[in-house]
C-alpha cells in the first residue's frame, strides 16, 4: 500500500486519511439538524392537513352511500321515513341501524343485520366515520366494537312520517356526525366525562347533552333528505363544556325539526 507524507515524516495509511476527510465537523451536522428541523415543521402541518382532508372525504362518502340506500328504503315503503327505535326483543333492542343487546357499556352484542338499511348495504363499512378516534383512552364503547359513528335525525325517526310532508327536504338533515359526552355511565362518571357514539341528533336547546360531532375541523358532516351533503357549524354557545377540546355542540334547529 502506498504510504504518504506528512509533516512529521512519517507515512499516514491511506484509509485514515480517507476517514479523515471523509468526517463531518460539529457545525455541519448542526446545520444538518437544524435543516431537517425546519423542514419538518413544514411538511408535518401540511401532512395533517392532508390526514384530515382524506379522513373527512372519506366520512362524506359514507354518507352518500347512506343516503342512497335510505332513498331505497324509502322506494321500497312508499316514501315512508324508518323509525329510530322498532322494539325489545331477544334481551335487548332494535334501533334504526341494528339490535343492540341490554347491559353493561363496552361489553353489549350488536348485530348489525336488523337494521332498516342493511339490506340494501349488503355489509358494512359505511357506519364508521375515520374521524371518530375509537382508539382514544377518552372514548367508551357502548358495545364490544363499534356500531354506528353518525346519528340519525330524531324528529324524523321518533314519529316516522312520509318524505311528501317535509317542506323543504334540502334544508332538512337526515343523518349527522354525532357523538355524545358521557359523565353518568361506568367507566364514565363526573369527574371523568368521556366520548361515546349516540345514534340520534336533535335540536333539544334544554339542559340535555348536545350530540353532534364536529370532529372535521369542528365542523360536522351532514347528510340532507334530497340527497346532498354538506358542512355544518355548531350553534353558537352549544358546545359541551364538559370535554369542550371534542367539539360536541349542537345543529341548527331549523334544519332538524319538523313543523
Amino acid at each position: 500500500m502506498k504510504a504518504f507524507s506528512v509533516p512529521n515524516g512519517k507515512p499516514e495509511p491511506e484509509s485514515r486519511r480517507d476517514a479523515g476527510a471523509a468526517a463531518f465537523t460539529l457545525l455541519e451536522v448542526l446545520v444538518v439538524v437544524a435543516t431537517v428541523a425546519v423542514l419538518a415543521a413544514i411538511l408535518l402541518p401540511a401532512f395533517s392537513r392532508g390526514r384530515d382532508a382524506a379522513r373527512t372525504t372519506q366520512c362524506l362518502d359514507n354518507l352518500r352511500q347512506l343516503g342512497l340506500t335510505a332513498q331505497m328504503y324509502w322506494d321500497d315503503h312508499e316514501g315512508r321515513l324508518f323509525p329510530y327505535l322498532t322494539g325489545a326483543t331477544n334481551g335487548g333492542r332494535v334501533y334504526w341501524f341494528g339490535w343492540l343487546q341490554n347491559g353493561a357499556e363496552g361489553d353489549r352484542d350488536f348485530d348489525p343485520t336488523w337494521g332498516a338499511l342493511y339490506p340494501y348495504l349488503q355489509g358494512r363499512g359505511v357506519e364508521v366515520c375515520p374521524a371518530l378516534d375509537y382508539r382514544n383512552a377518552l372514548y367508551k364503547a357502548k358495545a364490544t366494537g363499534a356500531s354506528y359513528g353518525y346519528g340519525y335525525n330524531l324528529h324524523l325517526g321518533a314519529h316516522p312520517i312520509t318524505l311528501n310532508r317535509l317542506p323543504c327536504p334540502s334544508d332538512t338533515i337526515l343523518f349527522s356526525d354525532a357523538a355524545q359526552v358521557n359523565d353518568f355511565q361506568a367507566p364514565a362518571s363526573p369527574e371523568h366525562p368521556m366520548l361515546e357514539e349516540f345514534y340520534y341528533v336533535d335540536a333539544d336547546t334544554g339542559a340535555g347533552y348536545p350530540n353532534a360531532h364536529f370532529r372535521h375541523r369542528r365542523q360536522a358532516n351532514a347528510l340532507f333528505c334530497d340527497g346532498h351533503v354538506d358542512r355544518e357549524r355548531p350553534v353558537p354557545g352549544s358546545l359541551d363544556p364538559r370535554m369542550s377540546a371534542q367539539w360536541i355542540g349542537r345543529l341548527r334547529p331549523a334544519a332538524l325539526e319538523v313543523p
